[in-house]
């Protein structure tokens, strides 16, 4: 199987939502751009130089995503997903 022009495998969902990135010392709010099973890609509120792994707190459906940082062009970054857990009840 050849890979997408992208390089990706799965298609992407656009979210348009909005999430806050945690970190140890950091809290930022932050647009999910679009998603898949794999990753995600964020635009941030300000540029910021993000640690290697972050949580992002995904607004709308209630979840906490941990992730590894792909890539960061200016505002957006792109996220590798490393586990999620759902927030609901909390």
């Amino acid at each position: 199987m050849t890979p997408p022009s992208d390089r990706r495998f799965e298609s992407r969902q656009p979210a348009n939502t909005r999430g806050v990135v945690v970190a140890p010392g950091l809290e930022l709010p932050c647009l999910i751009i679009d998603q898949s099973q794999a990753g995600l890609r964020l635009r941030l509120d300000r540029g910021f130089a993000l640690p290697s792994r972050i949580i992002v707190i995904d607004l709308a459906r209630g979840m906490a995503i941990e992730a590894d940082l792909a890539w960061n062009k200016g505002l957006e970054v792109g996220l590798k997903q490393a586990g999620q857990a759902s927030l609901r009840g909390l």
